[in-house]
Formats: structure tokens, sequence, C-alpha cells
């Protein structure tokens, strides 16, 4: 059967934390029951593969999807060139508490977990209570030695950058950067599709089955870069109607934020993919073939042979393509 392409939207798959909550109802997502800190959006990973709901291919996964219409759909860079799988992995984060002090690792990492990448990401600050902050890096001069002896010392959070975090601060976070989001802020994050996290610090709390969850203090250690990686942060509340502003760009992504106020004609092309995701405000999609209503918490995966396509009404979006 041939399958013209078309928008994709998914079923989210809804992860319980210890640091979630109840925020994504927000979106009009549907939660079970308990603290729901993460909404895998659009996902090809054995921790969580997503199915599409809308059109000819509802019920899908995207792994068959993947396996069925290729580098046609995905684009030629819309694949991870070290397990084949679909690259990126799109959530909504709802921190309803303090994430752990956390890290992640490179591709290049000898300690990852048999056919998994490593992790850059970058997060866009959907929602933010007053006095929301995030940490974001280490402070100058922390180096391993420092690094181990304030954990030894149950200090490791004098080491730490706090940075305060408002609605459409965007954050780059590369693989190496030591980081955690904080309570009282929903995110948009873009990563790399991995679920591996080395924990450093978990505030000597119980998780979810009461016991203490597993720190990786030494595989941490080993992936930190004491010297930064990168790591990039920008407002961008300068962003102009029917441009896009880049907001952060790696080998892995480009995650730029565009604003809608009236119909905006553009175009996948066959190098990459392009995902939507919906921050703020409701409008319409329009493709050749179709059109729907799109509103704020919705994520679309437009394949790469779409062609054009038009976004109209009053809206935010973020786009990402794998870069060429």
């Amino acid at each position: 059967m041939t399958v013209k392409p078309y928008p994709l939207q998914f079923k989210a798959e809804m992860k319980e934390r210890i640091w979630g909550g109840r925020a994504l109802e927000n979106f009009g997502l549907e939660l079970p029951e308990g603290s729901i800190g993460e909404g895998w959006m659009i996902g090809d990973h054995p921790n969580g593969t997503t199915k599409v709901m809308n059109g000819e291919l509802a019920g899908t996964g995207l792994d068959h999807i993947r396996e069925a219409y290729g580098r046609e759909w995905f684009g030629t860079q819309g694949f991870s060139e070290k397990n084949g799988r679909f690259p990126l992995l799109i959530k909504l984060l709802d921190c309803n508490d303090d994430l752990s002090i956390q890290v992640h690792p490179t591709d290049a990492y000898e300690g990852l977990p048999e056919g998994e990448l490593g992790k850059t990401e970058m997060w866009y600050i959907l929602d933010a209570k007053p006095g929301a902050k995030i940490i974001y890096g280490l402070k100058d001069g922390v180096d391993r030695a420092a690094m181990e002896a304030a954990i030894a010392e149950g200090r490791i959070m004098d080491t730490l950058q706090e940075v305060s975090v408002e609605a459409g601060d965007a954050f780059y976070i590369p693989a190496g950067t030591v980081h955690a989001l904080c309570s009282g802020v929903v995110v948009a994050e873009i990563q790399q599709n991995s679920d591996t996290t080395y924990r450093l610090y978990d505030y000597d709390r119980p998780g979810l089955d009461g016991q203490l969850r597993e720190l990786h203090i030494e595989d941490s250690l080993n992936v930190i870069a004491y010297k930064g990686a990168g790591a990039q942060r920008m407002k961008t509340d300068n962003a102009v109607a029917g441009q896009w502003m880049t907001i952060a760009s790696s080998p892995y992504f480009i995650v730029e934020k565009g604003l809608v106020t009236a119909p905006w004609q553009l175009s996948t092309s066959l190098e990459s993919f392009v995902i939507l995701v919906v921050a703020e405000g409701e409008g319409r999609l329009k493709w050749a073939d179709g059109d729907q209503p799109v509103k704020a918490g919705e994520c679309f995966l437009l394949p790469a042979n779409l062609g054009g396509y038009e976004l109209s009404g009053s809206m935010t979006v973020l786009r990402s393509v794998v870069p060429a």
C-alpha cells in the first residue's frame, strides 16, 4: 500500500516520575494516574515507541514507519548512523519537584549500553513559576578532583551554577554538561534518541518504589566536561513574526522558534524530516492533501517528502530538523 506523506501526530507515552505532577493536563493530554513527569511525544526507543493517532497510519508505531518508508520519509539525514533508529526524541516535561543532578554521555563513551546513543539536548521553557530556576553547569575551577571531594563531603551543590528561568528561555545542553531542572517549570525537550542518564545526586529521597534511586558516580565523573562542552542559553522574546530564530544548534538537531500571526508558507527538504512543537496558542497546519487544527502542546512529524505546508493562526512554534 502506498501512503501519501502527511503530518504525523502520535499518542504520547506518559512516564511516571518521582518529580512529576499533573501540569501536562493543561495541554489537553490524557494522563494516567500518578505523578507524570514526562510525555514522550515522538519516540522510537525500546523504552518508549509512540504510535500514530491520525490519518492512514493510525495505530502504527514510529519504528514500523521507519522500517516501511525509510529515507524517503525521514530524509537522507533522518537516521542515527549508530543504531539506525529515528535520531531524535521529543518530550514535554512537568517538573513538580527538582530533578536529580545529572549528566549525559557522548556517543563516544565506552560505558554506553549496547545500541544506545549519547544524549545532547535542548530545553525550551514553556512555563515557569515565579522564582523558578535550573542547575546549569559547574562553577569556574571545578575539576574532577574538586567534584570528587565535594561528593565525598556532601556539598556537591556548592559546585553547581543556579540560573533563574522564565517562559521563553532556551537552553542548549551538550553531553557532558551537569544540569537539572528544578521545581516549577514545564519544558519542551528536543534531544538525541537516548534514555541514558547518570545521576550525581538525588537529594537522598526515595523513588517511586520507596528505595533510594541508583547513583552513577564513576560514570558521571568520567563523562563530565569539566572545561565546558559549549552550553549556551538565550532569551527568545525578541523573535519576529514570520521569521525563524535559531535557538539551539548542534550536530544532532537545529531548533528554531517561529511566531505565527498570518499565513506562513513553508516547505520540507529531502535532507530531513521536520518536527513542529506548538509551544503556545493555536492555529492550522495545511498541506497539499489536507489540513487540521493545531494547539499548544501538540507535536507533529512532517515527512521530508511532504513538500509545501502552511502555518496560520496565532501561535508560537518550535521547528526542529537534523542538520545536513
